[in-house]
């Protein structure tokens, strides 16, 4: 087995690197040179992108929804296309109106008085209600579905309620709906709603709540990490302005795709909180670059040239892998990963322009006041001039001297104990890995909203009627209302489903004017997004709609509906997953091979990307499902992890630990090529970026949390995933595991086989040209 040796790199004492060098503005160093050069035009050209953006971010909102769609046609798509052609133009938007009273039944007047006026304030409103029912009503129609409309106990009663429209028009008119239910209520009286407008509305302002307490949190908290990293007011500000252009021109990007896509409600959420992380962190690792270099006694715009190249390579490369990363998600046939996805990918582009552009520029600008309002000290101040080419001995550049500080210990303690270090790392990660194994996946539905009056609704309509009614189970049946046979596997599936358990009422059947498609209804009783509600569907389709319609068979029947459609989720995320890991972890192993030059580290790298992953997604369960520390920390408890989220935590987790990755991997690879010695490049590695990724993890560690402690769910569980998985990835994985497993492979590190010595040299730390 051959090692791969440093390519012209190593160097006598009597050779000098030289900085400052002219280079390609398509190269980092030459583009962070060229911002540098000519601030004020970066400047100008960033202000118009931004107000751009911004201008068109304000139409961002109409874009948002939380409903899923396919971008396929499985079974419940092809069931309400047919339903869309031959029965009704759009889905019926209904809402249910709960009234309730601990003292007084159905039978009081006071009730009644309640329920009627309820009911003709919501008749009242032309344009928006198409129709309304209530017991009353019913009873006085001698309607036989009255006593449906009432609880057992008598104490609640449900109204019935039609939207004028589609979804997306019922949703325009949901503020003045939900004040009219409001204005109902009275002293001793529950009059609340629920159903798909109410629903999402309270979602969708819950979201925006979160997202302005996770700014809340997050930015405080960023910046004292970034004034105790930089100690200097201004070169701590330069991040957070970073952050807020990513976050600018992200959200009109957003915009401009959504006129064409509908996209997922947390969109602005994800945008907000990666832009933050991702935006600060690049500039962080380039500004900390620039600023070591020029206490080293380089020129400015030297140390701009040198960290744009160096730094600015790395977080192109990292960014780059992100986006790849998070490319994954397009394998998955569903907005609610693609809509994520495009927003995710939006703000890590924007992040990257504005650290190879925007950072430069206000460095150019403001040189040494950068640290203020520390003073440089006069024996650093490096009096060369700037346009001028500047030759340092490559050991002051490259060999900081070693320090006795904090992490000066630590790299000495996991250097000298390799073997116990990697040991103990891959034991406490393989062990918070484990919990993973019993991860079930979910929606969130509104019985997971906190305490609100949607919620309230819900829990009555599911103590006192069927919750399941706001969700019917709709079976499609693609045949002859004439045809004997089809009426006769009509009347069998109705039997079958009324002897079901998991149904409640008997089922209703529909058919449309040409009498060629029949809807038949089923009302679940129990939470429409719930196992059991799975399961009913899966009997449904496997054993149910086979026996009734076996002797019809040209007659063609689909299951649709809410729960179908989530059943049909989780079986389209279980098709591709193979193929998500595949194409991220394929992907990943070939560009770290290309920068390292290495299959070794890509291989490395790999398997601890996995390890705190699989660590956040045991945390997760630990937490959420299993409830262990869930009340201490203020979250919620669910039966399952919103089925969205692993994937989504797996491609952005991969993408985002290349970020500290490649900045360690960058900085030892640099020293080895220098000095060819493993075990001093992995120390001085470890010592020189180890200050700087533990406050980039401290700073993307409190971002996260400040969406974690929203009360919706799912950000809740997107937060602490992401949070707890760049915890363990900068501390466990990058400060222990990396260095012992690097110190223990020696120059094996290095190995690239023979026959891939052909790959182009594309690596980070430095360009060999650079050496005279």
């Amino acid at each position: 087995m051959a090692v791969l040796a440093p390519t012209a790199t190593r160097t006598e004492p009597s050779r000098e690197l030289k900085v400052g060098r002219r280079r390609s503005v398509l190269s980092t160093a030459g583009l962070a040179r060229l911002s540098a050069l000519h601030p004020w035009r970066v400047l100008a050209l960033w202000c118009v992108v931004l107000a751009l953006a911004m201008f068109a971010a304000r139409g961002l909102s109409d874009a948002l929804t939380t409903e899923v769609t396919f971008t396929n046609r499985p079974e419940s798509v092809r069931g309400d296309e047919l339903l869309g052609e031959r029965l009704r133009p759009f889905e019926p938007v209904t809402e249910t109106v709960v009234v309730r009273s601990e003292s007084a039944t159905v039978d009081d007047p006071a009730f009644r008085q309640i329920v009627e006026a309820t009911t003709n304030a919501l008749s009242g409103m032309t344009g928006v209600v198409d129709s309304v029912s209530d017991y009353y009503r019913a009873a006085n129609a001698g309607d036989t579905s009255a006593d449906g409309l009432v609880s057992a106990d008598r104490h609640a009663t449900i109204i019935p309620v039609t939207l004028v429209g589609t979804f997306e028009e019922a949703a325009k008119h949901a503020n003045d709906y939900l004040a009219t239910v409001a204005r109902q209520r009275q002293a001793g009286f529950e009059v609340l709603t629920v159903g798909a407008v109410s629903s999402d509305h309270t979602f969708g302002t819950m979201a925006e709540e979160d997202l302005q307490q996770g700014e809340a949190i997050g930015i405080p908290v960023a910046l004292i990490v970034l004034v105790i990293v930089f100690a200097a007011l201004v070169a701590a500000g330069l991040p957070l302005i970073l952050g807020a252009v990513a976050i600018g021109v992200a959200l009109g990007m957003t915009a401009i795709v959504g006129r064409s896509l509908d996209l997922f409600v947390f969109v602005t959420n994800v945008i907000t909180m990666l832009g933050l992380a991702v935006g600060i962190d690049y500039s962080l690792f380039v500004i900390a670059r620039y600023r070591e270099e020029r206490r080293r006694g380089l020129g400015k715009l030297g140390a701009i040239e040198l960290a744009g190249g160096t730094a600015g390579k790395a977080v192109l490369f990292s960014g780059s892998t992100v986006v790849l990363a998070l490319a994954g998600m397009f394998f998955v046939p569903m907005s609610v990963f693609q809509s994520i996805g495009i927003a995710a990918i939006l703000v890590v582009l924007a992040a990257i322009a504005a650290t190879m552009t925007l950072i430069p520029a206000l460095i150019g600008l403001l040189g040494d006041r950068i640290d203020w309002p520390r003073r440089r000290k006069g024996g650093q101040t490096d009096r060369r001039t700037d346009g001028q080419e500047s030759w340092i001995p490559p050991t002051a550049l490259l060999s900081p001297h070693a320090s006795s500080g904090f992490w000066d210990r630590v790299t000495r303690l996991v250097m000298a104990r390799p073997v116990v270090s990697a040991g103990l790392s891959i034991a406490l990660l393989g062990a918070l890995a484990i919990p993973a194994l019993q991860l079930h996946r979910g929606t969130a539905t509104v019985s997971s909203l906190p305490a609100s009056d949607v919620r309230r609704a819900f829990e009555i309509l599911g103590a006192d009627f069927s919750a399941g009614r706001i969700d019917p189970v709709e079976i499609v049946v693609d045949g002859s209302r004439d045809d004997p046979a089809v009426q006769a596997g009509i009347e069998r599936l109705s039997a079958e489903l009324a002897q079901d358990a998991a149904f409640g009422a008997p089922p209703t059947v529909e058919w449309n004017a040409a009498g060629d498609l029949a809807l038949v209804q089923g009302v679940l009783t129990m939470d429409s997004n719930v196992p059991a509600a799975y399961d009913a569907v899966a009997r449904l389709r496997t054993s149910a709609i086979p026996r009734a319609f076996a002797g019809t068979p040209g007659t063609k029947v689909y299951v649709t509906g809410s729960t179908a459609q989530v059943a049909d989720y989780f079986r389209a995320v279980d098709g591709v997953t193979p193929w998500v890991f595949a194409f991220v972890l394929g992907l990943s192993f070939v560009l770290l091979t290309i920068v390292f030059r290495s299959i070794v580290v890509a291989a490395k790298a790999i398997v601890m990307n996995l390890l705190s992953v699989g660590a956040a997604y045991g945390l997760l369960v630990l937490v959420f499902q299993k409830g262990y520390g869930a009340g201490f920390l203020g979250f919620q408890r669910t039966p399952a992890i919103e089925a969205w989220l692993p994937i989504f935590l797996f491609c952005i987790l991969f993408g985002l630990s290349m970020d500290y990755h490649v900045f360690l991997l960058s900085r030892i690879r640099e020293h080895y090529d220098l000095t060819g010695r493993n075990a001093e490049a992995v120390a001085t590695g470890l010592r020189t970026t180890a200050r700087i990724i533990t406050g980039a993890a401290l700073i993307m560690v409190a971002v996260f949390a400040g969406f974690a402690a929203g009360r919706l769910v799912q950000l809740q569980e997107m937060g602490f995933g992401l949070a707890v998985a760049v915890f363990l990835d900068a501390t466990v994985v990058r400060s222990i595991l990396v260095p012992s497993a690097m110190e223990l492979l020696g120059d094996r590190n290095w190995y690239l086989p023979r026959w891939l010595q052909w790959l182009p040299d594309l690596r980070i730390e430095g360009e060999p040209a650079a050496w005279p």
